[in-house]
Protein backbone atom coordinates (compact mmCIF):
# COMPACT_ATOMS: atom_id res chain seq x y z
CA UNK A 1 0.00 0.00 0.00
CA UNK A 2 1.56 3.54 -0.95
CA UNK A 3 1.61 6.20 0.73
CA UNK A 4 -1.37 8.23 -0.59
CA UNK A 5 -3.59 5.09 0.06
CA UNK A 6 -2.15 4.48 3.74
CA UNK A 7 -3.16 8.43 4.28
CA UNK A 8 -6.88 8.19 2.79
CA UNK A 9 -7.32 5.12 4.87
CA UNK A 10 -5.94 6.74 8.17
CA UNK A 11 -8.39 9.51 7.45
CA UNK A 12 -11.43 7.61 6.93
CA UNK A 13 -10.32 5.64 10.54
CA UNK A 14 -10.33 9.24 11.97
CA UNK A 15 -13.53 10.23 10.45
CA UNK A 16 -15.33 6.88 11.33
CA UNK A 17 -14.11 7.41 15.24
CA UNK A 18 -14.95 10.62 15.80
CA UNK A 19 -18.79 10.39 14.29
CA UNK A 20 -18.87 6.72 16.43
CA UNK A 21 -17.68 9.29 19.29
CA UNK A 22 -20.51 11.71 19.02
CA UNK A 23 -23.15 9.09 19.41
CA UNK A 24 -26.11 9.84 22.09
CA UNK A 25 -26.63 6.44 23.65
CA UNK A 26 -29.34 5.68 26.66
CA UNK A 27 -26.94 5.11 29.84
CA UNK A 28 -27.32 2.41 32.60
CA UNK A 29 -28.02 4.82 35.28
CA UNK A 30 -28.77 8.35 33.81
CA UNK A 31 -28.56 11.36 35.59
CA UNK A 32 -30.75 12.68 37.93
CA UNK A 33 -31.66 15.93 39.96
CA UNK A 34 -34.11 17.38 42.21
CA UNK A 35 -34.19 20.14 43.52
CA UNK A 36 -36.56 22.40 46.38
CA UNK A 37 -36.80 25.74 47.79
CA UNK A 38 -36.66 25.01 51.70
CA UNK A 39 -37.25 28.81 53.05
CA UNK A 40 -34.87 30.88 50.86
CA UNK A 41 -32.49 28.01 50.60
CA UNK A 42 -32.25 26.00 47.26
CA UNK A 43 -31.44 22.18 48.04
CA UNK A 44 -30.35 20.22 45.11
CA UNK A 45 -29.63 16.44 44.90
CA UNK A 46 -27.43 15.43 41.80
CA UNK A 47 -27.23 12.03 40.92
CA UNK A 48 -26.81 9.01 39.04
CA UNK A 49 -30.01 6.13 39.00
CA UNK A 50 -29.12 2.41 39.02
CA UNK A 51 -32.09 0.27 38.46
CA UNK A 52 -33.01 -2.85 40.03
CA UNK A 53 -32.75 -4.80 37.13
CA UNK A 54 -33.83 -7.77 39.30
CA UNK A 55 -30.81 -7.81 41.61
CA UNK A 56 -30.91 -8.16 45.50
CA UNK A 57 -30.46 -4.59 46.51
CA UNK A 58 -29.75 -4.28 50.13
CA UNK A 59 -28.61 -6.90 52.59
CA UNK A 60 -26.37 -9.18 54.78
CA UNK A 61 -23.39 -10.27 52.68
CA UNK A 62 -21.90 -10.82 49.69
CA UNK A 63 -25.30 -11.53 47.67
CA UNK A 64 -26.63 -8.10 47.71
CA UNK A 65 -25.21 -5.56 45.20
CA UNK A 66 -25.40 -3.05 48.46
CA UNK A 67 -24.02 -5.12 51.28
CA UNK A 68 -24.53 -3.80 55.19
CA UNK A 69 -21.95 -2.08 57.03
CA UNK A 70 -20.08 -0.97 53.99
CA UNK A 71 -19.88 2.57 52.75
CA UNK A 72 -22.03 3.15 49.41
CA UNK A 73 -21.76 6.25 46.96
CA UNK A 74 -25.16 6.48 47.10
CA UNK A 75 -25.89 6.17 43.91
CA UNK A 76 -24.04 5.04 40.94
CA UNK A 77 -20.61 6.23 38.15
CA UNK A 78 -19.37 9.00 40.47
CA UNK A 79 -21.94 9.22 43.51
CA UNK A 80 -24.47 11.90 44.50
CA UNK A 81 -23.53 14.97 45.48
CA UNK A 82 -25.60 17.86 47.53
CA UNK A 83 -25.68 21.37 47.11
CA UNK A 84 -27.21 24.35 49.68
CA UNK A 85 -27.27 27.67 48.63
CA UNK A 86 -27.40 28.47 52.59
CA UNK A 87 -26.10 27.34 55.27
CA UNK A 88 -28.65 24.98 57.12
CA UNK A 89 -28.94 22.30 59.77
CA UNK A 90 -28.86 18.82 58.66
CA UNK A 91 -29.41 16.17 61.65
CA UNK A 92 -28.93 18.73 64.18
CA UNK A 93 -25.37 19.88 62.49
CA UNK A 94 -24.59 22.78 60.71
CA UNK A 95 -23.43 22.73 57.37
CA UNK A 96 -22.38 25.35 55.86
CA UNK A 97 -23.45 26.51 52.37
CA UNK A 98 -21.83 24.75 49.26
CA UNK A 99 -22.03 21.36 47.31
CA UNK A 100 -21.05 18.29 49.11
CA UNK A 101 -20.76 14.30 47.51
CA UNK A 102 -23.13 11.87 49.28
CA UNK A 103 -22.15 8.85 51.00
CA UNK A 104 -24.05 6.27 53.32
CA UNK A 105 -23.16 2.93 54.72
CA UNK A 106 -26.56 0.59 54.80
CA UNK A 107 -27.93 -1.68 57.71
CA UNK A 108 -30.71 -3.69 58.35
CA UNK A 109 -32.07 -1.08 61.51
CA UNK A 110 -30.16 2.24 61.17
CA UNK A 111 -28.42 3.65 58.14
CA UNK A 112 -25.15 6.19 58.56
CA UNK A 113 -25.69 9.08 56.30
CA UNK A 114 -22.36 11.33 55.77
CA UNK A 115 -21.38 14.67 53.86
CA UNK A 116 -17.73 14.66 52.46
CA UNK A 117 -15.89 17.62 51.65
CA UNK A 118 -13.29 16.45 48.81
CA UNK A 119 -15.57 16.35 45.69
CA UNK A 120 -12.67 15.30 43.93
CA UNK A 121 -12.86 11.24 45.39
CA UNK A 122 -16.25 10.72 43.53
CA UNK A 123 -17.58 7.57 43.67
CA UNK A 124 -14.28 5.92 45.25
CA UNK A 125 -15.44 5.04 48.20
CA UNK A 126 -11.92 3.19 48.79
CA UNK A 127 -10.37 6.32 49.49
CA UNK A 128 -13.03 7.87 51.68
CA UNK A 129 -11.23 10.16 54.28
CA UNK A 130 -13.26 10.58 57.69
CA UNK A 131 -11.59 13.40 58.53
CA UNK A 132 -12.75 14.85 55.83
CA UNK A 133 -16.43 14.30 56.75
CA UNK A 134 -18.78 17.23 56.96
CA UNK A 135 -21.52 15.77 58.43
CA UNK A 136 -22.16 11.81 59.91
CA UNK A 137 -25.89 11.13 61.28
CA UNK A 138 -27.50 7.97 61.16
CA UNK A 139 -31.03 7.26 60.08
CA UNK A 140 -33.24 4.61 60.82
CA UNK A 141 -34.90 3.21 57.00
CA UNK A 142 -38.64 2.66 56.23
CA UNK A 143 -40.06 -0.05 54.53
CA UNK A 144 -41.65 0.35 50.95
CA UNK A 145 -43.91 -1.04 49.02
CA UNK A 146 -44.24 -1.77 46.32
CA UNK A 147 -40.26 -1.62 45.04
CA UNK A 148 -38.72 1.21 43.63
CA UNK A 149 -37.48 -0.02 40.44
CA UNK A 150 -34.69 3.24 40.17
CA UNK A 151 -33.17 4.97 42.66
CA UNK A 152 -34.86 8.44 43.31
CA UNK A 153 -33.85 11.37 45.75
CA UNK A 154 -36.67 13.69 46.67
CA UNK A 155 -36.87 16.77 49.01
CA UNK A 156 -39.66 15.65 51.22
CA UNK A 157 -41.74 16.99 54.03
CA UNK A 158 -41.67 20.62 53.63
CA UNK A 159 -43.24 21.92 56.70
CA UNK A 160 -46.23 24.59 56.62
CA UNK A 161 -43.92 27.45 57.65
CA UNK A 162 -41.14 26.28 55.51
CA UNK A 163 -38.53 25.88 58.37
CA UNK A 164 -37.81 22.37 57.49
CA UNK A 165 -37.93 19.12 55.23
CA UNK A 166 -36.82 16.28 54.45
CA UNK A 167 -33.73 14.67 52.14
CA UNK A 168 -35.23 11.00 51.10
CA UNK A 169 -33.58 8.43 49.38
CA UNK A 170 -35.87 5.48 48.03
CA UNK A 171 -34.95 2.56 46.52
CA UNK A 172 -35.80 -1.08 46.46
CA UNK A 173 -38.37 -1.66 49.72
CA UNK A 174 -35.98 0.97 51.45
CA UNK A 175 -36.83 4.64 52.41
CA UNK A 176 -33.90 7.14 54.28
CA UNK A 177 -35.00 9.93 54.93
CA UNK A 178 -32.79 12.73 56.56
CA UNK A 179 -33.80 16.28 58.33
CA UNK A 180 -32.82 19.31 56.88
CA UNK A 181 -33.68 22.84 58.89
CA UNK A 182 -33.23 25.90 57.68
CA UNK A 183 -33.70 30.03 58.95
CA UNK A 184 -34.17 32.35 57.24
CA UNK A 185 -36.04 35.35 59.45
CA UNK A 186 -32.74 37.17 59.83
CA UNK A 187 -31.98 37.42 56.32
CA UNK A 188 -35.48 38.43 55.38
CA UNK A 189 -35.27 41.19 58.42
CA UNK A 190 -32.52 42.87 56.94
CA UNK A 191 -34.22 42.99 53.38
CA UNK A 192 -36.86 44.55 55.34
CA UNK A 193 -35.01 46.96 56.82
CA UNK A 194 -33.37 47.82 53.86
CA UNK A 195 -36.20 47.71 51.26
CA UNK A 196 -38.40 50.02 53.62
CA UNK A 197 -36.19 52.67 53.17
CA UNK A 198 -36.62 52.89 49.70
CA UNK A 199 -39.99 51.71 49.21
CA UNK A 200 -42.37 52.48 51.75
CA UNK A 201 -45.17 49.94 50.15
CA UNK A 202 -42.60 47.01 51.61
CA UNK A 203 -43.94 48.02 54.69
CA UNK A 204 -46.93 45.75 54.36
CA UNK A 205 -45.09 43.10 53.08
CA UNK A 206 -43.05 43.66 56.42
CA UNK A 207 -45.74 43.55 58.54
CA UNK A 208 -47.17 39.94 57.17
CA UNK A 209 -43.85 38.37 57.88
CA UNK A 210 -43.74 40.28 61.34
CA UNK A 211 -47.06 38.46 62.38
CA UNK A 212 -46.67 35.27 61.03
CA UNK A 213 -43.36 34.86 63.36
CA UNK A 214 -44.93 36.58 65.77
CA UNK A 215 -42.10 38.43 66.13
CA UNK A 216 -42.19 42.31 67.27
CA UNK A 217 -46.12 42.91 66.59
CA UNK A 218 -45.90 46.65 67.85
CA UNK A 219 -43.37 47.55 65.25
CA UNK A 220 -45.45 44.83 62.74
CA UNK A 221 -48.65 47.24 63.44
CA UNK A 222 -46.49 50.79 63.06
CA UNK A 223 -45.53 49.22 60.00
CA UNK A 224 -49.53 48.50 58.89
CA UNK A 225 -50.70 52.01 60.11
CA UNK A 226 -47.87 53.79 57.85
CA UNK A 227 -49.02 51.50 54.77
CA UNK A 228 -52.97 52.09 55.48
CA UNK A 229 -52.38 56.04 55.83
CA UNK A 230 -51.11 56.51 52.41
CA UNK A 231 -53.80 57.75 49.60
CA UNK A 232 -56.50 55.01 49.30
CA UNK A 233 -54.84 51.98 50.77
CA UNK A 234 -57.26 52.55 53.87
CA UNK A 235 -59.65 50.91 51.18
CA UNK A 236 -57.86 47.46 50.99
CA UNK A 237 -60.17 45.62 53.14
CA UNK A 238 -57.82 42.83 53.06
CA UNK A 239 -54.98 44.88 54.65
CA UNK A 240 -57.00 46.17 56.86
CA UNK A 241 -57.98 42.55 58.19
CA UNK A 242 -54.64 42.02 58.29
CA UNK A 243 -54.49 44.63 60.41
CA UNK A 244 -57.06 43.59 62.53
CA UNK A 245 -55.36 40.36 63.07
CA UNK A 246 -52.18 42.23 64.75
CA UNK A 247 -54.75 43.95 66.82
CA UNK A 248 -56.10 40.58 67.92
CA UNK A 249 -52.35 38.95 68.54
CA UNK A 250 -51.67 41.88 70.73
CA UNK A 251 -54.42 41.09 72.81
CA UNK A 252 -55.85 44.67 71.74
CA UNK A 253 -59.74 42.82 71.69
CA UNK A 254 -61.92 45.80 71.52
CA UNK A 255 -59.53 47.70 69.16
CA UNK A 256 -59.54 44.46 66.94
CA UNK A 257 -63.19 44.43 66.78
CA UNK A 258 -63.45 47.57 65.49
CA UNK A 259 -60.68 47.28 62.83
CA UNK A 260 -61.87 44.11 61.51
CA UNK A 261 -66.22 45.51 61.13
CA UNK A 262 -64.24 47.95 59.50
CA UNK A 263 -62.60 45.60 57.03
CA UNK A 264 -66.24 43.79 56.86
CA UNK A 265 -68.04 46.78 55.57
CA UNK A 266 -65.15 47.67 53.31
CA UNK A 267 -65.74 44.39 51.78
CA UNK A 268 -69.66 44.09 51.65
CA UNK A 269 -69.41 47.08 49.34
CA UNK A 270 -66.49 46.21 47.26
CA UNK A 271 -68.09 45.97 43.35
CA UNK A 272 -65.67 43.59 42.76
CA UNK A 273 -66.81 41.09 45.42
CA UNK A 274 -64.85 40.21 48.75
CA UNK A 275 -63.00 37.61 48.26
CA UNK A 276 -64.07 35.60 51.21
CA UNK A 277 -63.04 38.66 53.54
CA UNK A 278 -66.56 38.97 54.76
CA UNK A 279 -66.20 35.72 56.27
CA UNK A 280 -63.17 36.13 57.63
CA UNK A 281 -63.90 39.12 59.72
CA UNK A 282 -66.79 37.18 60.60
CA UNK A 283 -64.97 34.99 62.04
CA UNK A 284 -62.43 37.00 63.48
CA UNK A 285 -64.53 38.83 65.40
CA UNK A 286 -66.74 36.22 66.69
CA UNK A 287 -63.62 34.55 68.08
CA UNK A 288 -62.55 37.82 69.95
CA UNK A 289 -66.02 38.40 71.40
Amino acid sequence: MNKIAKLTLLCILCAFGTAYAQIDMPQPSPAGSVTSKVGLTDVTVDYFRPKMKGRAIFGEGSDFLVPFGQVWRTGANSGSKLTLSTDATIAGTKVEAGTYLIFTKPGKDSWDFMLYSDLSLGGNVNGYDKSKEVLSTSVKPEKVSPAVETLTFNISDISEDNTSANIQLTWSDVSVKVPIEVSFVDEVMAQIEKATQVNPTVYVQAANFYLSQNKDLEQALEWMNLYLAQGNNSKQFWHVHTKAKILAALDQKKEAIATAKNSLELAENNPQGDFGYVKRNKDLIKSLK
